[in-house]
């Protein structure tokens, strides 16, 4: 009885207020969070460097598509495709909940792709070596998100930090979602010293590298910790979240050790 008095019990509403029918989340609240902080910075980044506003508005608007749209299709996709298969039109349901981080990664660099082909006087590695960084912060407050409704917990602990998530059941776990807010958030500082301290001289690709490594290393590891999002899960020596990480720390490795070229 005395070891269950120190873990931290968890029952927080994951909604903050009803103004009629429409229901304000503290999930929507962060992820809204995200984009907003991220637009300011890059605001910044943009004004120092020479862009325009206008480019940095269709960015925006690149980006909130291909998270949304790339996060909903990877989570129905790689977690749950015999369902959403089955029930094509419940993929568009987002308000049910359901959203993948790689599949919003890949989400992102498809936005970019079609974005940069439209804008041969920006260059892709320039724009994603910046973008990263309030990437990483954005994914931080997804993860907070995470906490308050109570998902993507972590397994089963017994360590005095464990929660217990009331809502779901009365086990002390790993809070999986505080790892990897505190993982991202760390990695936001670390790319965005990086750019400041690199100024005009930082290398092609090499915050992206450093950002996949870091962001998909972190996760790759938490994973070990994790409860089975899916039942297939739990026959698997790693998980879709492992699985699905490997490529993209691949592809960070690739980039910070390639010959990268400097930014004029």
């Amino acid at each position: 009885m005395e070891t269950f008095l120190l873990f931290i019990h968890w029952n927080a509403s994951p909604e903050i207020l009803h103004i009629g029918n429409v229901v304000l989340r503290w999930y929507g609240l962060l992820f809204a969070l995200g984009f907003v902080v991220g637009y300011l910075i890059m605001q910044k980044i943009f004004i120092k460097e020479g862009k325009t506003q206008k480019d940095l508005d269709a960015l925006t608007v690149a980006m909130v598509l291909g998270t949304i749209v790339g996060a909903r299709l990877g989570h129905c996709l790689f977690y749950e495709p015999s369902y959403y298969l089955s029930n094509p039109v419940k993929i568009i349901y987002i308000w049910e909940g359901g959203l993948a981080s790689h599949g919003g990664a890949i989400g992102i660099l498809t936005a970019l792709y079609f974005y940069i082909k439209r804008r041969p006087h920006m260059n892709f590695l320039w724009l994603v070596d910046r973008l990263v960084i309030v990437t990483a912060l954005a994914g931080g407050f997804i993860r907070l998100g995470n906490f308050f409704n109570s998902e993507i917990y972590g397994a089963p602990a017994n360590i005095p930090w464990a929660v217990i998530f009331e809502r779901v059941d009365s086990i002390p776990r790993h809070p999986s979602q505080i790892y990897e807010a505190i993982a991202y958030f760390a990695t936001f500082l670390i790319l965005l010293l990086n750019y400041r301290k690199s100024k005009n001289n930082l290398k092609e690709g090499y915050n992206f590298g450093l950002f996949l490594i870091l962001v998909f290393g972190f996760r790759f590891f938490i994973e070990f910790l994790k409860a089975p999002q899916v039942d297939f899960e739990t026959q698997m020596a790693l998980n879709m979240g492992q699985i699905l990480s490997i490529p993209f720390i691949l592809s960070g490795l690739y980039f910070m050790l390639r010959k990268p070229k400097k930014l004029n």
